[in-house]
């Protein structure tokens, strides 16, 4: 399976695609029970802080039931398609990022990130710079309506962090989060087996959850195979780690 021209323009352009029903049922109940049993056996009230940041199920997030939801499943080729064939680490982990809800209502404001930075319980080491090609996420759980605590991207950021880090050099992500014109959020609805496929760039957030549910998702972070010679150097040319998506990348700068 191949993301088309008109999935790959939508990366281009706002930096993230939605895949409607991409993971088969049998892989979304498989790694639902596993979450749900986890979750049944009980969870340390003092680890929460560090478990929202990270992964919740530790124990969970390296093993098949999890991974195979992208490796076992179209994901894998479709993220192929963009990053290129044979040119992508295959993952040996996951996050497991659920979101309870709140009681907050209306909810307050939630601020944008990207991955990779230091805070104090996320566990990358204060002065790196951890960044990676592609996020995935799948969803386990339906998100029919905003404010569910939806994966939420801000499209088109990707190309105003690249500017800024041509400007004043990637090693200015260490100071903070860059001080750009942040467009409105897209909330991302969607079902259970629907994928979103991110470039690594794009400011992101989870939206407040002030519905009765549990947001139930797994993320993935990819990396193309030459990453770790290039990590930095990628922050200021986007799209040197996306060989599937040459194509669309001429065009848009051609036209």
């Amino acid at each position: 399976m191949e993301l088309n021209h008109a999935q790959k323009t939508a990366i281009y352009d706002d930096g993230f695609v939605v895949l409607p029903g991409v993971v088969p049922k049998v892989r979304i109940n498989a790694a639902l029970k596993a979450i749900n049993h986890s979750v049944g056996e009980g969870m340390d009230r003092d680890e929460m802080v560090t478990m929202r940041s990270r992964s919740y199920c530790t124990e969970l997030t390296s093993e098949p039931v999890m991974t195979n939801l992208v490796l076992g499943t179209p994901v894998w080729e479709l993220a192929q398609s963009a990053i290129g064939h044979d040119r992508i680490n295959k993952p040996t982990g996951s996050q497991i990022a659920l979101r309870f809800p709140g009681l907050q209502d209306p909810p307050g404001a939630v601020g944008a990130h990207l991955d990779g930075m230091h805070s104090p319980h996320n566990g990358v080491p204060e002065g790196k710079i951890l960044n990676f090609t592609m996020l995935v996420v799948v969803l386990l759980a339906d998100v029919p309506e905003p404010y569910s605590g939806n994966f939420s991207a801000y499209p088109g950021t990707h190309h105003q962090y690249e500017n800024y880090f041509r400007e004043n050099g990637p090693e200015a992500l260490l100071e903070g989060m860059p001080p750009i014109d942040m467009p409105e959020p897209t909330q991302i609805c969607g079902k259970a087996g629907d994928v979103v496929l991110c470039h690594y760039q794009i400011a992101h957030t989870a939206a407040p959850n002030v519905s009765p549910n549990v947001r139930y998702a797994v993320i993935f972070r990819l990396s193309h195979v030459d990453h770790e010679n290039q990590m930095h150097d990628v922050m200021t040319d986007i799209w040197r780690e996306w060989e599937g998506m040459a194509e669309v990348v001429n065009e848009r700068k051609a036209g």
